[in-house]
């Protein structure tokens, strides 16, 4: 079991990256054919991002977390035990990776034709619309409680498929929360694209945004754990 689940997240979670990390290089990376699509692309292609990378995990035979955070947050709600979650970190932090990876490859030309460097890091990892570390950790807090809530929430009180509803919370976090942070709500799908953006070759990358990156990883462990504690008390079991 825990090697299915290990080989299913990795390739849940390198679809999701695939196609979320994908969508934000369609509209920021210059001469693409999304060139400037706007937030309304980008917040759509992350939810169908995890509809796509859940739907496969799922039929591979994984609960499809696809995320830290997820799986942090369903071991403090009793849902997930213990010997399953190392599987589900390390399929999750090294999916993303092979995610990022390929948009790289994928959008080869269109990086090194951009001269923006915070593009380039855009696509990989999130950032602060205003800078301030309290703040930042808070919406990051906020919004992956409202995604660990939902996912603890759905099964109870609505028949649709699971990643399908999952995906629909995505997308309303990313309209209505996502405009402070960039909403990563998921600590692998920000950390590990930002060791991808800090290793690979690309030209005229800059920096990498050290400082801020324990921001997306500590805020939404924070929020699910939070989440999974007050599901607890008010969803009944």
């Amino acid at each position: 079991m825990g090697t299915q689940i290990l080989i299913s997240e990795t390739i849940g979670t390198m679809l999701l990256l695939l196609l979320g990390d994908g969508v934000v290089a369609n509209v920021v990376l210059k001469g693409t054919k999304g060139n400037s699509s706007g937030w309304i692309v980008i917040t759509w292609g992350w939810a169908m991002a995890v509809f796509i990378g859940a739907y496969a995990a799922v039929a591979m035979g994984s609960g499809a977390h696809l995320n830290p955070a997820v799986t942090i947050g369903l071991f403090v709600a009793g849902k997930t035990p213990a010997a399953e979650v190392p599987y589900y970190l390390v399929g999750e932090f090294v999916g993303a990776f092979l995610g990022a990876f390929l948009v790289w490859l994928h959008y080869y030309q269109h990086f090194a034709g951009t001269d923006d460097p915070g593009a380039k890091l855009a696509v990989f990892s999130t950032g602060p619309a205003i800078r301030g570390t309290a703040m930042n950790l808070i919406s990051e807090i906020i919004g992956t409680f409202v995604l660990m809530f939902a996912i603890l929430a759905i099964p109870t009180v609505w028949s649709l498929p699971g990643p399908f509803t999952v995906g629909l919370a995505v997308l309303v976090i990313g309209l209505a929360l996502g405009g402070t942070t960039g909403y990563a709500i998921n600590p692998a799908r920000d950390l590990s694209p930002r060791i991808a953006h800090a290793i690979l070759p690309i030209p005229g990358k800059g920096s990498s945004d050290w400082g801020y990156s324990w921001i997306p990883v500590v805020g939404p462990i924070i929020g699910a754990v939070i989440a999974a504690l007050v599901a607890g008390v008010v969803i009944p079991a």
